[in-house]
Formats: C-alpha cells, structure tokens, sequence
C-alpha cells in the first residue's frame, strides 16, 4: 500500500508498528509455553498459539519498521529546514549541540563579577578567597539570548517541515 505522509505522520506510524510488534511478543512469551499438572488434561490448558503465523507476523512487522525508518532516514538526510541550508539529520544534531550551548551560558550569565567563595583561617586569622569572572557578563547574556533565538527558531521550522513536507512510502499490506 502506497502512503504519502509527513515525517510525523511516518513516525507515528513507526511507532504503531513497533507496538503492534511489541504486543505479539508479549503475547508469544505468554503462550509459547506452558505449564500443566500431571493429570491434568494438557489440551485444556494449552493457550492458543500458532508458531508460523506469529513468525511471520513478526517478520512482516520487521519489514515495516526498515521501511519506515528507511525512509525517514532518507527524509532527514535529503531535506532542507526552512532557510537554515541544514538537513533534518543535520539540524538534529545542531540543536543538541546548541542546547548545551544555552544551559553552559545560561550559567555563565548569571554569575556575579566577584564572589566569595570560601571563608578559611587558622586560629584567629580569617582568609576569605573571591571568585572573579574572567569574562564579560553582558557578552555571555547577549550570546545566551542570540543562541536561546536561533535554538526556538530552528525548533519551529523543524515542526513545520515534520508536519507539512511530504514523503512516499510503500508498505507490504
């Protein structure tokens, strides 16, 4: 069946796949084997389970999920993010890096110019050590908002790919 949908539709049906996969094997783990008394009528207690079928539904499962993630792969290497010149897979490693980026300044920026650090001493002498910056707060507040803008920025145009550029995909009914 041919499908034409978004990356988060595609995505979402990924997911769908891996649960329904997920589910059969819970399902065979309960039912591949059992337990029964001595005595007891064996067929009675015998859960229903077909070994081939669930195999192949298995497999079949296996070969959606490599379509699926085939094609999203495909979609994140060959797609451009708004006006960025960024592929998905590129922005998806971008945005990490700026993340980390943001919380190291976020820290940075919000560090006064001279602090105390510790208080120390021996008998009667006090020792008091400060902490300097060795940097210029307004640059890293500045730099802490330009990167907190291009981060929302890229996040938007990200959403707006996955929810509006298409893909085709093929799948085995």
């Amino acid at each position: 069946m041919r499908y034409i949908v978004t990356s988060s539709e595609a995505s979402k049906m990924l997911k769908k796949v891996m649960e329904e996969k997920n589910a059969a094997l819970a399902m065979e783990l309960q039912s591949c084997v059992f337990n029964a008394s001595l005595g007891e009528d064996v067929e009675s207690v015998r859960p229903q389970y077909d070994y081939a079928e669930t195999q192949r539904y298995l497999e079949a499962c296996n070969e959606k999920i490599r379509i699926l993630k085939h094609a999203i792969s495909c979609f994140n290497t060959t797609t451009l993010v708004g006006d960025t010149g960024q592929t998905i897979d590129q922005v998806l490693v971008y945005m990490p890096q700026l993340s980390d980026m943001r919380d190291r300044l976020f820290e940075m920026q919000n560090r006064l110019p001279k602090q105390r650090s510790s208080v120390g001493g021996i008998g009667g002498n006090t020792v008091i050590d400060y902490r300097y910056t060795n940097y210029d707060i307004d640059e890293a507040k500045a730099d802490y908002t330009r990167v907190s803008d291009e981060l929302r920025k890229l996040q938007a145009a990200l959403d707006v790919v996955n929810t509006t550029v298409t893909m085709e995909i093929e799948l085995p009914d």
